[in-house]
């Protein structure tokens, strides 16, 4: 379990934070609006109305001990960047930032956010899907619940095939694709295809089988 912070709960904001916390993580939500703070206060572990603008709010709220911040709110560019400003200034160790336009991104990336997400590239749920996954190495979201991600070959299946392995009756995912270290992409492999140790694969699957392959040893 990780805990984090997220700054702005309009849909965006509201929808990182809610999918957070149903994966098992410590959210806590912070927003001016109090009546938007009332609204998921049962959806997070604290729901908090504040000015992230203020250094002392943030101290207060305990910001700092934070594993992660998600600035979620784009409208106000000059608010984004100090909030930013002031989360760097209290070392918490990953910032992600929303932005608005090209220039807002490039003003982030140069005070130090970690990531920059635009609202019409990357959903809410496919960001926190990706947050609270940190093993899963790329994840592209199709129906909502449903999605391919890109993981390390379990241990447990090195030195087997896909055949042997079972693997859409056993784990009801479906191996799309396989690249050797360093190798191409070999899409579609066949049930005869062997794992070898640095493989990684494509698995398409929903979020709940997808976490169960990640788990594994």
């Amino acid at each position: 379990m990780e805990s984090f912070v997220v700054i702005g709960l309009g849909r965006f904001g509201s929808a990182v934070a809610e999918r957070l916390c149903q994966e098992g993580h410590q959210v806590l939500a912070v927003d001016v609006d109090e009546k938007v703070v009332q609204n998921m206060a049962d959806k997070v572990t604290q729901a908090v109305a504040g000015d992230c603008q203020e250094m002392d709010v943030l101290r207060a709220l305990g910001v700092q001990d934070m594993n992660c911040a998600v600035v979620a709110f784009s409208n106000d560019i000059g608010k984004s960047v100090l909030v930013t400003l002031n989360l760097k200034e209290l070392g918490v160790p990953r910032i992600i930032c929303k932005a608005r336009t090209a220039t807002h991104e490039e003003l982030l990336r140069r005070i130090g956010a970690d990531k920059v997400v635009f609202p019409e590239r990357e959903s809410g749920w496919n960001l926190a899907q990706a947050l609270s996954n940190r093993e899963i190495l790329n994840y592209v979201g199709l129906a909502e619940g449903y999605g391919i991600v890109k993981l390390d070959v379990p241990l447990a299946w090195v030195g087997k095939t896909i055949g042997q392995l079972q693997i859409r009756k056993k784990y009801q995912v479906n191996i799309i694709a396989v690249q050797r270290s360093g190798g191409a992409i070999q899409p579609a492999p066949a049930e005869s295809h062997l794992f070898r140790k640095g493989d990684m694969i494509f698995s398409l699957g929903s979020t709940e089988d997808n976490d169960r392959v990640l788990k594994l040893e």
